[in-house]
């Protein structure tokens, strides 16, 4: 989350207060025994910075060494969820909620898999949602069970749900208390939505399973991320700064996928670290940030390349994202001071509400549309780039090791050894002062502010956090030098406000390892782990000598645990370090255990990873105090559909084409696979053939309840003819919705507009 607006805090008060009634939750399996690991970053020597891995031969030539086949498939459903009428997920902005869609949101799915044995692979999923979740991971593994015996294959180990960070859509499918608060609760809708095409794309993905190879690149990204925490990545030692020639991660890593029968590739999965928020607290249309749009631009490109699939995916992966920015032209005071903001704090004056992340095209009234669009291409620009270049060189993932391992750890109390030998544990999970302050991202309000490890200066808020847990003193011991706000890891009525128990998840192909991260680590978190991770798989030669083992980090993944900071850094106590659920240990807790079940992945391994403790599913327990639609009427003399405000009869291609619609809820239907809006252009037969609709960027769907008594309500679909380079003709406007009767009986209709010539 970018920002936790004080309505968190009173949102918390106010359920602390009204609920009073307690659903007991009595989960727990037995405890499994650790390896112990210790870094040695002598081991690094000649390592690439951000990758660990070299793709490149004793005499400095690209490696092309003849791949392994594997059974690769890609798949791609709508997981887009109600667009109006409810909280976004992300900024924690009781006042952002929806009405309109700039973009389908959809679920990203790539299986690779042993074509020996079915029982070897794994599912990596990139989903345009805000991260993963326990509950939306539970429905989809459920839902897999059901489709019969052809699926069990898919199960807790093998199936990872990422995503992509985005800010900007529809909230309300959170496992846990803390997160359901601004959006006023669970809405099943909005969770079914993105469950159902979850679900949908590994079906697609399966179903395409076909033998091929696997390719891996890498390239430089300079203008798409900054760190917005330079202060605390600062506290890291200088020895270990001065490794990386950037305080973020600039490479971006890129699998091709080829399939064996024709040589045609079927999707690109890359990875590459920049948060969702371009797209800005104060807009309220849903869309999947920057790396939908990247995503959008890749697929749509590769349908004109002759080496491309039909139905060729495109996944943008986040990787360690917890520091960084897309906002690159950085923080400032919008206090009419314009000055950059307080490094140490992110304020402006003291206070932290003027200060904002300015995104490359500043100064637009657009809530971050053109800043987002760049952004996306950006990362989609280096993408291809890096995939053009990859036919000559790049490095073949080789060898057939495919496995995968994934287990429950519970962190409230996770006792190990760190590198030099002494004794930590982890804590419950407890949110700092400083979570309320925001980033500049999304500033808070009132007196938070980052790099806050005191007592506020308003008592206020030592209540507030005392009607939901009051933290013991082993808790402020413990979370220390965190000052705790929230005591979300032993608040447990109605029911778990935050998770204790962390999926630990890693895959494996080749000499390629993939780290599955439930929460944001940092820049240099993500670094260490990766290292880590790099280093026991040398030590213990779980990788062939003769190849260099490649590590990646995905997330956030399968639950969210919010964020993951190094020890320096969490004791800077910025917003990243307050939002560190589990204490200063976190970090190495997480390292230790993913290192602890690293044999399970070795080509001699027989056994599988344990299950570890499940952690609850809230879905039949959650509450909502979310009102469905009750129903919808056009104005007298008016039905659904009927034109409003005409389109022009001309347009001049750059310009915005607009239309407006008497309306209906879209909440009544979704429209999974389908669309609100579309644009149609004329045939010389006089047909009329689709050329736009809600995939596509450039066409925006905003809905207005204008009479809330009676049941009206406005459609305004418009075309930016600026994007896309469009063929001059003619074309109309076409509004496809779904009206509900008092009755509750729902009813489809269209509207189109009149035809109008693009020049």
């Amino acid at each position: 989350m970018a920002r936790s607006h004080v309505a968190v805090a009173l949102g918390a008060a106010l359920f602390a207060l009204l609920i009073t009634f307690q659903l007991a939750v009595n989960l727990g399996c037995l405890q499994v025994g650790f390896w112990h690991w210790r870094l040695n970053q002598g081991q690094k020597a000649g390592i690439p910075q951000t990758q660990f891995y070299n793709a490149k031969d004793d005499a400095g030539n690209a490696a092309t060494t003849e791949g392994s086949q594997y059974l690769l498939g890609v798949g791609k459903a709508d997981i887009t969820g109600p667009v109006v009428e409810l909280n976004l997920m992300g900024y924690a902005n009781l006042s952002q909620v929806g009405t309109g869609l700039r973009q389908r949101l959809y679920s990203r799915a790539f299986i690779v898999g042993d074509p020996e044995d079915s029982n070897n692979r794994f599912v990596y999923m990139v989903l345009d949602t805000h991260s993963g979740d326990t509950a939306i991971r539970y429905g989809i593994l459920e839902g897999l069970a059901d489709l019969g015996p052809e699926y069990s294959v898919y199960s807790q180990k093998n199936v990872a749900i990422t995503g992509t960070h985005s800010h900007s859509g529809p909230g309300a499918w959170l496992n846990y208390l803390l997160p359901q608060i601004t959006s006023l609760g669970f809405n099943k809708q909005s969770y079914q939505a993105i469950v159902d095409g979850a679900i949908l794309s590994i079906q697609r993905a399966h179903e395409s399973l076909e033998l091929g190879t696997v390719n891996v690149g890498t390239t430089n990204i300079q203008n798409a991320n900054i760190n917005r925490s330079l202060y605390a990545y600062l506290a890291n030692p200088k020895e270990e700064r001065d490794r990386y020639s950037d305080n973020v991660d600039k490479t971006m890593t890129l699998l091709k996928f080829t399939r064996a029968s024709d040589g045609k590739d079927v999707g690109v999965l890359t990875w590459f670290a920049v948060h969702g928020t371009s797209l800005l607290g104060n807009q309220t249309i849903i869309a999947a940030d920057n790396k939908g749009v990247a995503a959008y631009l890749f697929e749509q490109e590769m349908k004109g390349n002759s080496n491309a699939a039909d139905g060729f995916v495109a996944g943008f992966s986040q990787s360690n994202v917890g520091d960084t920015s897309p906002n690159v032209l950085g923080a400032w005071c919008e206090d009419g001071s314009n000055t950059e903001c307080k490094l140490e704090d992110s304020t402006c004056g003291n206070r932290s509400e003027a200060c904002h992340g300015r995104g490359p095209y500043f100064g637009l009234n657009d809530g971050g549309t053109k800043s987002c669009y760049e952004i996306g291409r950006r990362q989609f620009a280096g993408a291809l780039d890096l995939y053009n270049s990859m036919a000559e060189s790049s490095t073949t993932i080789s060898g057939s090791s495919i496995r995968s391992l994934h287990t429950f750890v519970d962190f409230s109390n996770f006792t190990f050894v760190l590198p030099n030998g002494s004794i930590a544990a982890t804590c419950p999970a407890a949110m700092g002062h400083s979570f309320a302050a925001g980033t500049s991202d999304g500033p808070g309000a009132f007196d938070f502010k980052q790099n806050d490890s005191g007592s506020p200066d308003n008592p206020l808020w030592n209540v507030v956090g005392g009607l939901i847990s009051k933290p013991s003193h082993k808790q402020i011991a413990c979370q220390y030098p965190k000052p705790i706000l929230l005591n979300v890891g032993e608040a447990h009525r109605p029911y778990d406000w935050s998770p204790n128990i962390v999926d630990i998840q890693v895959f494996r192909i080749g000499q390629l390892i993939i780290i599955v991260s439930p929460g944001e680590a940092t820049t240099m978190s993500g670094r260490r782990w990766r290292e880590a991770v790099y280093n026991a798989a040398v030590s213990s030669s779980l990788i062939a000598s003769t190849t260099s083992p490649i590590v990646v980090l995905g997330g956030p993944a399968n639950s969210y645990t919010h964020y993951i900071t190094t020890e320096e850094e969490y004791g800077i106590q910025r917003y990243e370090g307050a939002s560190t659920l589990y204490g200063p240990n976190t970090l190495n807790a997480y390292i230790n255990a993913t290192l602890g079940f690293l044999p399970y992945l070795s080509d001699t391994s027989t056994d599988s990873s344990p299950f570890g403790p499940f952690p609850p599913n809230n879905v039949n327990r959650s509450l909502s105090f979310i009102t469905g639609v009750v129903f919808d009427a056009a104005p007298l003399f008016k039905s659904f559909g009927d034109v409003i405000i005409e389109v022009s009869t001309t347009y001049t291609r750059g310009a915005i084409v607009s239309a407006t619609f008497v309306g209906a809820n879209p909440r009544n239907n979704l429209r999974l696979e389908d669309t609100y809006a579309a644009v149609e252009k004329e045939n010389d037969d006089g047909s009329w053939t689709r050329v736009k609709d809600d995939e596509d960027w450039e066409l925006l769907f905003e809905w207005t309840r204008t009479n809330k008594a009676l049941g009206h309500s406005n459609v305004i679909i418009s075309w930016d003819t600026g994007i896309g380079d469009p063929e001059p003709g003619v074309y109309r406007i076409k509004y496809y919705g779904d009206s509900k009767s008092l009755g509750g009986k729902i009813t489809g209709f269209e509207g189109t507009s009149a035809v109008f010539t693009l020049v």
